[in-house]
């Protein structure tokens, strides 16, 4: 076995999840193994988040670990001098429904009950926080105001950078194609380029978490569902919270959408498509933006006149029954699965991580 080969840990997957894994196993002190396909951490899913970071969650374990991440994300700056883009300002969710609205107010409780900084706002409390809105049937809604929105571009590379200067070896360009399992433990993984040894391994591939699965001769029930984004030239500062619509479009095409204002004035916007778009497939559909845009512009129609710079497509990695897999590999002693996030990776990412 070649000493320099031979790490504490392997993280496979250098991205929301697997970048924060490794820099807190490096600041454990252990030797840690990065590896990542990509020319560069971040490159999958991650690149594609809009950023919205909330502990608001109807989950009680997503409360938790999202509690954690938001620590991280609003004190990073504080602690290593490094801007991640973090912008307070909560998550606000507007209802025009009596089901939505008895379905929010219903979870306020449990949400208050995990000590979450969340409120019910009459119809005028939600104008104020969302300047232009809507008012024809506006309800109200809820305000999480210390929820708020990161930059997954700086926060991946503030990851990687951290984690570096605690010791962890990245090798990028280099994608894991085996595992190697002896008497029912983990020893190591193959790559295309080498074999590296370690007694522990965590797998964090998103959307390749299947592919991963078998070759630890397991399943990993995660299916791959496509969502479009998009971004606008900046504006002025106008809109404090990430707005989440919940209630269907009158087109047919979108369960829900939602979008934000960044630290840098731009307008970050996605809409859950009302059929799902299986598999890997990421490039633009040319119906995104004319529905996107009547969505927006009938919510807030000010922005009518917005100007869009550019549009991408991203991986939520689906499970069965929309929670994450956080477990030991059966017949893998030794590895650990953190795959499965649902879309919500990056707000997970560093709580899973720690």
């Amino acid at each position: 076995m070649n000493e320099k080969n031979t790490y504490d840990v392997i993280v496979v997957g250098a991205g929301s999840v697997g970048t924060p894994a490794a820099m807190f196993l490096a600041a454990e002190g252990l030797r840690v193994l990065l590896l990542e396909g990509y020319a560069s951490p971040g490159q999958g899913s991650n690149k594609a988040a809009i950023g919205g970071v909330r502990a608001t969650h109807s989950d009680p374990a997503k409360i938790l670990l999202c509690q954690k991440s938001l620590e991280v994300f609003t004190t990073w700056e504080e602690r290593t001098g490094v801007d991640v883009g973090w912008k307070p300002g909560g998550y606000c969710f507007p209802v025009y429904t009596g089901g939505l609205r008895d379905q929010l107010q219903g979870i306020l409780p449990m949400q208050k009950k995990f000590g979450l900084d969340i409120d019910w706002l009459d119809a005028d409390g939600i104008a104020q926080v969302v300047p232009g809105i809507e008012r024809r049937g506006l309800l109200g809604g809820t305000l999480s105001p210390r929820d708020g929105q990161v930059s997954t571009l700086k926060a991946s590379v503030a990851f990687q950078r951290e984690g570096q200067r605690l010791g962890v070896d990245l090798h990028v360009k280099e994608p894991v194609v085996g595992y190697a399992i002896n008497a029912g433990r983990i020893e190591g993984v193959r790559t295309e380029k080498n074999i590296y040894f370690a007694p522990r391994v965590v797998i964090a591939t998103g959307a390749d978490a299947i592919a991963h699965g078998r070759m630890l001769n397991t399943h990993f029930p995660v299916t791959p569902d496509s969502h479009e984004a998009g971004i606008s030239a900046p504006v002025e500062q106008f809109l404090p919270p990430l707005v989440v619509d919940m209630h269907e479009g009158p087109e047919g095409k979108t369960a829900n959408f939602y979008f934000g204002q960044v630290h840098s004035g731009q307008i970050i916007f996605c809409y859950t498509p009302k059929k799902a778009f299986l598999g890997h497939n990421r490039e633009n559909l040319s119906e995104f933006m004319p529905v996107l845009a009547s969505r927006l512009t009938t919510l807030i129609p000010r922005l009518r006149n917005l100007l869009i710079r550019r549009t991408w497509r991203g991986l939520y990695p689906m499970t069965p029954d929309g929670r994450p897999i956080l477990d030991w590999v059966p017949g893998a002693e030794g590895a650990l699965a953190a795959v499965g996030m649902c879309g919500q990776g990056f707000m997970l990412g560093p709580g899973v991580a720690a």
